[in-house]
C-alpha cells in the first residue's frame, strides 16, 4: 500500500517519476504500460513491485536534433509493411544510432538520483512505456524490448538506451506501418522496475481469450521469470476459473524455465524430473490469484491481461492492460441472459456500420436489435425458452445460417442459459418448415398465380415513385418525421402476409422437391437447377444489364482507353466528347438509374453508392468486355433457361415410371411452376428497402449541406458518425460536440479490427456452430452446399470488390457476397464465401447462374490463396486445394 502523503506529492522533475506520482495528465509522457502501474499501486491489497519511469522528454531530447535520423525516419515512412528487407535495413541503423547516442549528463544524475531509493544490490527490470501502448484501441505488447535483473546505475542506463532502440526493431516498425501509427509520433518511455525473482510467474486473464467468456478467468503458470512465457519460450500449465470454482486444468509438461543469474541477465534452466508434471500453483494459489484478478478488472472497468509473479508467498502483479481482441457483449439494460444472433451474417455484411447507417437500420427492424461494435445483433432468448418458439428459430436458422443453428442447438442442449417458459403454442412462425408438407400445403400458402409477384413488384415501384415526390419539399425537422413515418409505412408492406407468403413458399417448394426428388429418384439439390434464369429476379437481372452495358462500350476503343484511366467526377460529361460517348452515356445512365442505390455493404446508408461513385463499377464493366463476346447477357439468360427446362422434362419423364407416377410427376410440375414463379422475388424486398434508404440519403444530405455552409459540421463525412437522432437535434440546435465525433472515429478504426461472432451471449461467450459431415476427403475445407455442380478452377481470392481482376474459369473466394457483388457472378465458374446460407443473396444468384456454391467456409480467405488451384464441390459442400 502507497503512504497518503506519497499519493499526493508533486511531480517536480520531467525526466523521471515515481509510479504514485503519475496522474492522468502525465499519460503523453509516461505512455500506457506506466500509467497503467499507477493505477495498479493504487489498488488496495494489490502488490506492485516499486520503481519509476523515464518519461518521453528524455527520448525527444536524445532524439529532436539528430539529422541522420530523422532522414532515415523519413525513408521509413515512406514505406510499406511487405518492404521487409528495406525496413530491416533501416530499422538496424537507426538502432545503432539511439544506443551510440549519450545520455546526457544532467539526465543521467537524475535517473541515478531515483536509483538511490532502492538497495545498491538490488536488481531492476527495464521495459518499455510506448505512448501508443497499452491504449483502449490498441495494444503494442511485446513490440518492444524487456531487459531483467539489470545490476548498477550504468547498466541500467544502457538499457535504458536499449530500450528506445528497441522501438524500431522490425517488428515494432511492421506493427506501426500496418496499423497506420506514424513513427514520429510513437514516443517511448521507459520503466524501471525492482526485480522481483519469481519461483513461479504467469499470465492471467479475466475473460477467456478463446470463448470471449467475461464468466470464465484462465491463468497460464509457469516455473521461473514470466517473460519466457509471454515471449512463449515455455510450457505453461492451464487453469480455468468461474465464480470461486477450478472448472478446468490443463497440467503441461515444463521443461525449461528463466532464471536470474547473480551478477545480472538471465538464463535457461532445465526443469527437475520431479517439478516437470506437477500441479505449479496450488489449487489455493489459483482461487487467491482468481480474486485479485476480478479486483484489478472492477478498478479498471474492462476484462484485463494481467501479468503477474509469485515470489516469497505473495503475488505481485507487474502489468495490467485491456484485452482489446474481444468483441464487445451487445448493450442490455438488464441482469438476464441473452443469446444474440449477428444481423450482418443474415444481411451478407458483416463489416462494421458507422452510427448513422447503424441508427437507420434499427429504425427500420421489425424487432429490437442491439449494437456491439459497430454491429447490429438481435437478442433470441425469448424464442429459445419455448418448445415451439426453439423449432421455429432453429428451422429458420437452418435455411439462413447452419452454424447459427448448430451454436443456438448447443446452447439449448446444455441446459443451464436459457430460462424455460411455459409452452403457451403461441410463439410465432416466421418461416413455417416444409418438413412433413405435402405440395398442397404449400401451395395453400399463398397460390401459384405469377401475378400475385407482378402485383407485389408494381406497388413498391408506385410507393417509391410517391415518395420520391413527396420528399422533395420537406425540409429541417419536417423531413427527419416524414422519414421516420416513410419507415413505419414501408414495415408494414415488407412484414405484410403475402410479401412474406410469396418467400416461404418458393423456399418450401425448394425443399419438398429437393426432399422428394432424392427420395423417389436418387437426385440431390434438383433445386439448384429448376431455380436457373427464373423471372423478376432484381439482382441476377442487374448483373446482365452490366453486360449490356459492355455490350454498348465494346466497339468504341476510345472510350474503353478513357475508362482504364479516367480519375476525374466530371466522367460522365466528358465521355459525351468521343465518339459513340452519347450512347455509352445513356446506357450508364440508365443501368444507374435502375441500380444506382446499390453497392457494397449497401444496408450501411453511409457506404458510397454506385450512383454517387460510377468509376467503381468500371473494372467490372471492363472485365465483362475482356472475358465475352458481345450478345452474352441473352445467351447466359438462354443457356440457364434451357438447363431448367430439361432437368424439369428428365425429372418428370423419370417419374411417370414409377408406381402412382402420373399424381407424383403432377405434384412435382406444380412445385417447380411455384418455384420458377415465385423464387426469383426473394432478391426484391433488400432491393427496395435500399432504394428507399437512397432515397432518404440523399434528402438528408441536403441538410448536411446546410450544416458545411453554416460551418457547423467540417466534412459530409462527417455526418455519418452521428445517429439519426442526434443528426435530427444538431439541425435543430445548430450545434455538434466535434469531441464524439473524433471518438466515433476511433472507435469505427477499432472495430474494422474485430471479428463479429455469429452467436454471442450476454455472459460474452462466442459459441462456435459446426458442420456434422462424415465421408470427405481428407483435408476437405467444409461449408455448407448451397449451388450444385464439382468444378477446378483458379481460386481468386478478394476482399474489395473494386480490386478483382477475373478470368474466365475463375473460382471467387471472399468473406461475404451481397447483391452488389452479382455483376462478378457472371465472370466466375464458382463461389466460396465465409458468411452466408441456403437462402442469403449469394446462394439465391448463384443457383440462378447455374455456379456451383458453397457458404459459410469459415476462414476461408485466409486457408485458401490467391492463385491456388482448387475443386469445389457445390453439392456435397467441400473444397479440395488440388
Amino acid at each position: 500500500m502507497i503512504p497518503e502523503n506519497k499519493l499526493n506529492s508533486v511531480v517536480n522533475n520531467v525526466y523521471a517519476v515515481d509510479f504514485y506520482s503519475i496522474d492522468k495528465p502525465l499519460l503523453a509522457a509516461v505512455g500506457g504500460k506506466a500509467a497503467n502501474l499507477t493505477e495498479l499501486s493504487r489498488i488496495n491489497e494489490i502488490q506492485v513491485p516499486e520503481g519509476f519511469c523515464v518519461t518521453t522528454e528524455v527520448y525527444k531530447k536524445i532524439t529532436e536534433h539528430n539529422q541522420e535520423l530523422h532522414d532515415l525516419l523519413d525513408k521509413l515512412a515512406g514505406l510499406k509493411a511487405e518492404d521487409r528487407t528495406e525496413i530491416s535495413k533501416i530499422s538496424a541503423r537507426i538502432r545503432t544510432i539511439i544506443e551510440n547516442t549519450p545520455i546526457a549528463e544532467d539526465i543521467a544524475e537524475v535517473i541515478r538520483e531515483h536509483l538511490t531509493n532502492f538497495g545498491e544490490k538490488d536488481a531492476f527490470a527495464v521495459r518499455s512505456s510506448a505512448t501508443a501502448e497499452d491504449l483502449p484501441t490498441a495494444s503494442f505488447a511485446g513490440q518492444q524490448d524487456t531487459y531483467l535483473n539489470i545490476i548498477g546505475s550504468e547498466a541500467v542506463l544502457k538499457h535504458i538506451s536499449k530500450c528506445w532502440a528497441s522501438l524500431f526493431t522490425d517488428r515494432a516498425v511492421i506493427y506501426r506501418l500496418q496499423n497506420g501509427f506514424d513513427h514520429r509520433k510513437v514516443h517511448l518511455a521507459v520503466i524501471v522496475q525492482k526485480m522481483i525473482f519469481s519461483q513461479v510467474s504467469g499470465i492471467l486473464f479475466t475473460a477467456d481469450p478463446l470463448t470471449s467468456n467475461r464468466k470464465v478467468l484462465t491463468i497460464d503458470a509457469g516455473y521461473g521469470l514470466g517473460e519466457a512465457m509471454v515471449s512463449g519460450l515455455v510450457n505453461a500449465d492451464n487453469y480455468k476459473v468461474s465464480k470461486g470454482a477450478i472448472i478446468d486444468k490443463t497440467i503441461s509438461t515444463k521443461e525449461m524455465g528463466i532464471y536470474s543469474l547473480n551478477d545480472g541477465g538471465t538464463k535457461e534452466e532445465k526443469i527437475g524430473i520431479e517439478l516437470q508434471n506437477r500441479q505449479v500453483l496450488t489449487d489455493e494459489q489459483i482461487l487467491q490469484l482468481e480474486r485479485i484478478g476480478r479486483k484489478i478488472e472492477e478498478h479498471f472497468g474492462k476484462p484485463q491481461d494481467i501479468e503477474w509473479c509469485f515470489a516469497d508467498d505473495a503475488f505481485y502483479i507487474v502489468q495490467s492492460r485491456p484485452i482489446t481482441t474481444l468483441f464487445p457483449v451487445p448493450e442490455a439494460n438488464d441482469k438476464e441472459n441473452h443469446v444474440y444472433i449477428s444481423v450482418g451474417h443474415q444481411q451478407m455484411m458483416t463489416d462494421p456500420m458507422k452510427p448513422l447507417g447503424l441508427s437507420l437500420w434499427q429504425l427500420r427492424a421489425g424487432r429490437p436489435m442491439f449494437k456491439a461494435a459497430g454491429r447490429l445483433f438481435v437478442d433470441v432468448a425469448d424464442s429459445l425458452a419455448t418448445t415451439s418458439g426453439t423449432e421455429n428459430l432453429i428451422d429458420a436458422m437452418g435455411q439462413h445460417d447452419p452454424l447459427i443453428k448448430d451454436a443456438l442447438l448447443t446452447i439449448v442442449k446444455r441446459g443451464d442459459f436459457i430460462r424455460s417458459l411455459p409452452n403457451d403454442g403461441k410463439a410465432p412462425v416466421i418461416v413455417k418448415s416444409s418438413k412433413g408438407m405435402s405440395s398442397a400445403d404449400i401451395l395453400a400458402q399463398i397460390g401459384n398465380d405469377p401475378k400475385i409477384v407482378f402485383d407485389l413488384i408494381k406497388n413498391d415501384e408506385i410507393s417509391i415513385q410517391t415518395l420520391k415526390q413527396n420528399i422533395q419539399s420537406k425540409t429541417g425537422l419536417e423531413l427527419f418525421d416524414f422519414i421516420l413515418e416513410d419507415i413505419q409505412q414501408s414495415k408494414k408492406m415488407i412484414f405484410h402476409t403475402q410479401h412474406m407468403g410469396v418467400i416461404v413458399a418458393a423456399m418450401n417448394a425448394a425443399s419438398w422437391l429437393n426432399e422428394k426428388m432424392n427420395k423417389w429418384l436418387g437426385e440431390k439439390n434438383v433445386s439448384d437447377v429448376l431455380s436457373q434464369s427464373v423471372s423478376n429476379n432484381i439482382t441476377s437481372e442487374m448483373g446482365l444489364a452490366l453486360l449490356d452495358v459492355a455490350d454498348v462500350i465494346r466497339p468504341h476503343a476510345s472510350i474503353i482507353k478513357y475508362l482504364q484511366e479516367v480519375k476525374s467526377d466530371n466522367f460522365l460529361e466528358e465521355i459525351v466528347m468521343l465518339n459513340g460517348g452519347q450512347e455509352v452515356r445513356d446506357a450508364i445512365n440508365a443501368f444507374l438509374n435502375k441500380y444506382g442505390m446499390r453497392c457494397a455493404g449497401e444496408i450501411d446508408i453511409t457506404k458510397t453508392r454506385w450512383r454517387e461513385n460510377p468509376q467503381i463499377l468500371f473494372p467490372i464493366i471492363l472485365n465483362n468486355i475482356k472475358n465475352f463476346e458481345p450478345g452474352a447477357a441473352k445467351r447466359l439468360f438462354e443457356q440457364g433457361l434451357q438447363e431448367a427446362m430439361k432437368k424439369e422434362r428428365s425429372l418428370l419423364d423419370q417419374l411417370e415410371q414409377l408406381p402412382d407416377g402420373e399424381q407424383r410427376a403432377k405434384e412435382t410440375k406444380t412445385m417447380i411452376d411455384l418455384i420458377r414463379s415465385f423464387v426469383g422475388y426473394r432478391e426484391y424486398p433488400k432491393y427496395g428497402i435500399v432504394n428507399r434508404f437512397f432515397i432518404y440519403k440523399q434528402a438528408l444530405l441536403k441538410e448536411v449541406e446546410k450544416l458545411l455552409q453554416a460551418n457547423i459540421i467540417h466534412e459530409k463525412e462527417d455526418a455519418y458518425y452521428l445517429t439519426f437522432q442526434e443528426l435530427q437535434e444538431t439541425v435543430l440546435t445548430g450545434k455538434l460536440d466535434y469531441q464524439l465525433i473524433a471518438q466515433r472515429k476511433d472507435e469505427h478504426r477499432l472495430n474494422k479490427k474485430l471479428n463479429p461472432p455469429r452467436v454471442i451471449t450476454s455472459d460474452g461467450e462466442i459459441i462456435t456452430g459446426k458442420y456434422k459431415r462424415e465421408n470427405l476427403p481428407v483435408d476437405a475445407i467444409v461449408g455448407l452446399p448451397v449451388s450444385s455442380g464439382i468444378i477446378e478452377g483458379r481460386a481468386r481470392v478478394i476482399l474489395n470488390m473494386e480490386e478483382a481482376d477475373l478470368e474466365d474459369g475463375d473460382i471467387l473466394v471472399t468473406s461475404f457476397t451481397d447483391p452488389s457483388w452479382t455483376p462478378l457472378f457472371v465472370s466466375i465458374k464458382g463461389l466460396i464465401t465465409e458468411v452466408g446460407g441456403l437462402m442469403t443473396h449469394g446462394a439465391v444468384i448463384a443457383r440462378e447462374y447455374g455456379l456451383p456454391a458453397i457458404v459459410g467456409v469459415e476462414q476461408a480467405t485466409r486457408l485458401i490463396k490467391d492463385g491456388q488451384r482448387i475443386r469445389l464441390n457445390g453439392t456435397d459442400g467441400f473444397v479440395v486445394i488440388l
